[in-house]
């Protein structure tokens, strides 16, 4: 359910249709600066969104526009200068030690480079074990488990176990990152441009992969990409950013077909018609 608006607010972003939905996880007037010489910078700029459960949110922008930077916040790997976040209606923003690796197991990530994203000297297998142990599961589920999180994305522990990173391509090693994340039972998946290596129909299997777990698991994602074309295949809605503010929020068939931030308007016009695009698969 949502309500519709496209007046700016205070700070200049136009925000279309409103879920309506209470957020799973949300940020509010989230700002992270850094220092530098003679002063800072500010990569993230009051920033407030929410993630209904079950959803795909694509905030979208160009490199510099600070979406990873809120990626990151929001996974409690960079601390935020001022605002907060919440899940499930609690302040995590300041969270540590045990109540922090709590919500790392509810609150997972892929990132952009599936190859660096493994030690290149131990199987796939040993990798996956290694990071169940970690978490503290039992040795009884642990193989049941490992072959569960890699038939959600489409391999079998025959193709992947026993193989060495390097031996998969691409979309397998991406793929394979996705299961990781997956044993961990999370609520939440934040992909940092986690086809952008990719070439395109490798690409295509990934976001397909995300598709089907948030209908199968009732995933929460959050689709971070400089593709709006990607976003449009994927999300529910987008959210776009650019200098570290969000311009233009919305349902993706608002943000992509009627566009009001002049930003947005420039990101489509490098893209293909996408009307066909909308969604991946029924």
């Amino acid at each position: 359910m949502s309500e519709s608006t496209t007046a700016p607010d205070e700070g200049g972003m136009i925000t279309r249709s409103v879920s309506t939905e209470p957020p799973l996880l949300s940020c509010r007037n989230v700002t992270k600066q850094f220092s530098v010489a003679g002063g800072h910078i500010t990569a993230v700029d009051d920033v407030s969104l929410d993630f209904p459960e079950a959803s795909v949110l694509a905030v979208v922008g160009e490199s510099g526009s600070g979406k990873s930077t809120l990626a990151r916040m929001l996974l409690r790997l960079m601390p935020v200068t001022s605002g907060t976040i919440t899940f499930r209606d609690q302040d995590v923003t300041n969270l540590r030690g045990a109540e922090l690796r709590r919500y790392w197991s509810e609150v997972q990530a892929v990132f952009q480079d599936p190859f660096s994203s493994f030690n290149q000297f131990f199987t796939v297998g040993s990798l996956l074990r290694r990071s169940l142990k970690l978490a503290q599961v039992g040795k009884d589920e642990v193989d049941a488990l490992i072959e569960e999180c890699l038939g959600y994305v489409g391999l079998t522990p025959k193709e992947a176990l026993h193989k060495y990173p390097h031996q998969l391509s691409g979309g397998q090693r991406q793929r394979v990152m996705v299961a990781r994340a997956l044993m961990m039972r999370p609520k939440v998946l934040l992909a940092d441009e986690a086809t952008s290596m990719l070439d395109a129909t490798l690409r295509v299997n990934v976001l397909n992969v995300l598709h089907d777990l948030r209908a199968e698991l009732g995933l929460t994602v959050l689709f971070i990409t400089h593709d709006i074309g990607q976003a449009t295949y994927l999300a529910d809605r987008v959210a776009v950013m650019e200098h570290g503010k969000v311009v233009e929020r919305g349902s993706t068939e608002e943000v992509i077909f009627s566009p009001q931030a002049e930003y947005t308007k420039r990101l489509l016009a490098d893209v293909p018609d996408l009307r066909g695009s909308l969604k991946p698969r029924a």
